[in-house]
């Protein structure tokens, strides 16, 4: 009686082995991943302010159906010019959840350093930093080669966050076949700019590859922001990746 069990079980596990034999395989899989960058800022010292900054992003589906996420992060200059700022991950706009915190990013223009230190490892990387002090609005038009063109339009003046504000629209038009399409594409931005703060407090794209994107800065305090953010958090481990650090070793 226990051998025909034994026998039995071991076919059952011949039947199986030759089941999964013939399922099918293949290789690995490096996926896609597409980048939202919120609001940027310029090293400009003399101008602290912190606040909050929410991105909510809108992707239609061949369906018709949408896919909205969110986010929400922290981002801050300080008198000297330093920026500190958070990459997070999205979650479903209709939910609770509260965007993970990935990175944190440190800007110096002092000391031309850039700090990035990923949460999850608890490790910084110190890297060569450029600093910008200032933006050159792009030029209207078509572009050098003739395949895109873009125009600007002024959209007001408003208040947000009780700071002055200026709009304008930008429309970009890429010609058919620059990018495979096989219709011009055209991508709309509209951005609502602090002259007193010198960034954009809000930003809407407009964009049919990419949905629409909304960028809105709340909770704005000019005072000057907390010091500590712009240390390397304790515990970290450090790597000095920069050109100096690398001469001397």
């Amino acid at each position: 009686m226990m051998r025909r069990a034994l026998i039995s079980l071991a076919g059952i596990v011949l039947i199986a082995v030759g089941l999964a034999a013939q399922e099918p395989s293949r290789g690995p899989d490096g996926g896609t991943s597409t980048r939202v960058s919120g609001v940027e800022l310029l090293a400009i010292p003399g101008k602290p302010f912190s606040a909050k900054t929410t991105t909510e992003w809108t992707r239609t589906l061949a369906d018709g159906s949408t896919i909205t996420t969110r986010l929400e992060a922290n981002l801050a200059r300080d008198s000297r010019g330093r920026i500190y700022r958070e990459r997070r991950t999205f979650v479903p706009a209709n939910s609770d959840r509260q965007a993970p915190l990935n990175e944190i990013h440190i800007y110096d223009p002092l000391t031309r350093t850039q700090i990035l230190c990923s949460v999850r490892a608890m490790d910084c990387v110190l890297s060569d930093y450029y600093p910008r002090t200032f933006f050159e609005t792009p030029v209207t038009g078509l572009n050098s080669s003739g395949t895109r063109s873009l125009t600007r339009e002024s959209i007001g003046s408003d208040t947000i966050e009780g700071l002055y504000v200026t709009g304008i629209r930008e429309t970009t038009i890429i010609n058919a076949g620059v990018l495979g399409n096989e219709q011009p594409l055209v991508s709309t931005r509209e951005f609502w700019f602090s002259e007193e703060l010198q960034t954009n407090l809000a930003v809407t794209r407009n964009d049919p590859r990419e949905g629409r994107q909304v960028i809105r800065l709340s909770n704005v305090s000019r005072a000057e922001p907390d010091a500590h953010i712009f240390e390397i958090p304790i515990g970290y481990t450090v790597r000095d990746a920069r050109a100096s650090a690398r001469r001397r070793r």
